[in-house]
């Protein structure tokens, strides 16, 4: 989620950092026409989405998450395929044999016997185990339960990514309107002020302070537009459609940044073994112990048993056949000595289960502190946004109350100039605002994962 804040930081450092070469080069007004244009898209589908249609819509068609989900499909072939090497294998074979005729002469007897073709055929089965295949498949059993949870996670992940993704549009959109709505006021006030210079009421200085501070809140509209577009991007790209498809959010801010929402997270109850990390890390306790088991198996025998038929059939009268039709065998192997190569993995396998169990412990110990220092944050990020949200009105309103007061001649062009930067930097607050406490709100909930 880390990477969601970084981006919509960018978009928030574009509002102040967008250059000027449009105004030099193109002009303003054809920089806006040209912006206008890169903008316009053309849609050939659309999709209507509440926050929670978003994320069913994004655990169903993302790529990366159906990869996740069938590499626990993989686990479970990997996990036959040990199974099946226990089990017995049958092989089938054929062979003819043609001796070109050679004729087999017996030594001091002058009597030679012609080789005659012949055909054969046959089967066999065999049977091979130990006990380090037998943990093999408990080893496989584990990773299948990791592959799992890891699935779960990174949907969780997901479902975190969308809801930042769906706010970060649903803000940029109310500031996008919020900084038109400004700039349409200011350039009433820039053409009445250019009226006024004209038959000398004011000083051309005051106008042209004016224009410049239309040139910066249309630098701002631009660059908002833009990010704007950037955050629906990035929204079909979790949502895995593309850019041809319109996207019509049904969520209101106000509901999503609800104080019951909020509330409810905050109070719901912790339990540990919910906890994707803490399952994690007992699956990886519980592989250490089944690795000590399999090194100790390097002690144990291998027992194994064959069944042998075959078949011969001669293709011309004469000849013999020394082949028994059917064979029995059955083997026991016992490891002696190897220098203690076994003693030392059995050692090296234990080392690592109580490493496993010293990180499991540690773990344990500090997702309490966790938990109550995300609540902290919740709670913390909740009440600056409330308060946030309330300075964005209150600039807006004393933004609007100076111009209505420039308008009349009641206050100068520096003091609307501060009143508009004060807006800018409401407007900024309030953005890292909203995403500060719908990342606090998700990161909650995929820590508690109650659902």
């Amino acid at each position: 989620m880390r990477y969601m804040k970084r981006i919509f930081f960018i978009m928030v450092v574009g509002l102040f950092s967008l250059p000027l070469w449009a105004q030099e080069s193109l002009g303003m007004d054809s920089a806006q026409s040209l912006l206008n244009g890169l903008l316009q898209q053309r849609y050939t589908s659309r999709l209507t989405l509440s926050v929670a249609d978003a994320q069913q819509f994004a655990v169903t068609q993302n790529r990366s998450l159906q990869n996740a989900s069938l590499d626990v499909k993989k686990a479970h072939a990997q996990r036959w395929q040990t199974i099946a090497a226990m089990l017995p294998q049958v092989d089938a074979s054929g062979q003819y044999i043609n001796m070109c005729g050679y004729e087999m002469e017996f030594g001091g007897t002058g009597q030679k016997i012609v080789m005659p073709d012949y055909i054969t055929g046959g089967a066999s089965a065999s049977i091979g185990l130990n006990g380090q295949a037998v943990v093999a498949v408990l080893l496989n059993n584990i990773a299948i339960e990791m592959q799992d949870i890891t699935r779960a996670q990174s949907e969780a992940d997901l479902i975190a990514n969308v809801t930042e993704s769906y706010a970060a549009v649903l803000v940029m959109e109310d500031i996008v309107v919020l900084m038109d709505s400004s700039l349409k006021n200011v350039q009433q006030l820039a053409e009445q002020t250019d009226r006024m210079a004209a038959v000398g009421a004011v000083e051309q200085t005051q106008a042209d302070q004016v224009h410049v501070r239309v040139n910066q809140l249309r630098n701002s509209v631009m660059a908002n537009r833009r990010n704007l577009q950037l955050a629906y991007n990035t929204l079909r790209v979790l949502l895995d459609v593309d850019s041809e498809t319109e996207l019509q959010l049904t969520t209101t801010l106000d509901e999503m940044l609800s104080p019951e929402n909020t509330l409810g997270v905050m109070l719901q109850s912790w339990n540990i073994n919910n906890n994707f990390n803490y399952q994690l890390l007992c699956k990886n306790v519980e592989l250490a112990k089944k690795n000590v088991h399999l090194a100790a198996w390097a002690y144990g025998p291998t027992i194994g048993a064959q069944y042998t038929y075959t078949y011969r059939h001669n293709l011309s009268d004469g000849g013999f056949n020394m082949t028994p039709p059917n064979m029995i065998a059955v083997s026991l192997s016992m490891p002696i000595w190897s220098s203690g190569k076994r003693a030392a993995g059995v050692h090296e396998k234990r080392i690592a289960l109580k490493e496993a169990e010293n990180t499991l412990s540690e773990t344990k110990d500090n997702l309490g502190i966790q938990f109550q220092q995300l609540r902290y944050n919740l709670a913390n990020a909740y009440e600056t946004y409330m308060t946030q949200r309330e300075n964005i009105e209150v600039s807006s309103r004393v933004f609007q109350n100076v111009g209505n007061k420039y308008q009349w001649g009641a206050t100068s062009a520096l003091e609307l100039t501060n009143a508009s930067n004060d807006l800018i930097t409401a407007q900024t607050s309030y953005v890292n605002a909203v995403l500060d406490v719908v990342n606090a709100q998700v990161k909650l909930e995929k820590f508690l994962n109650n659902k």
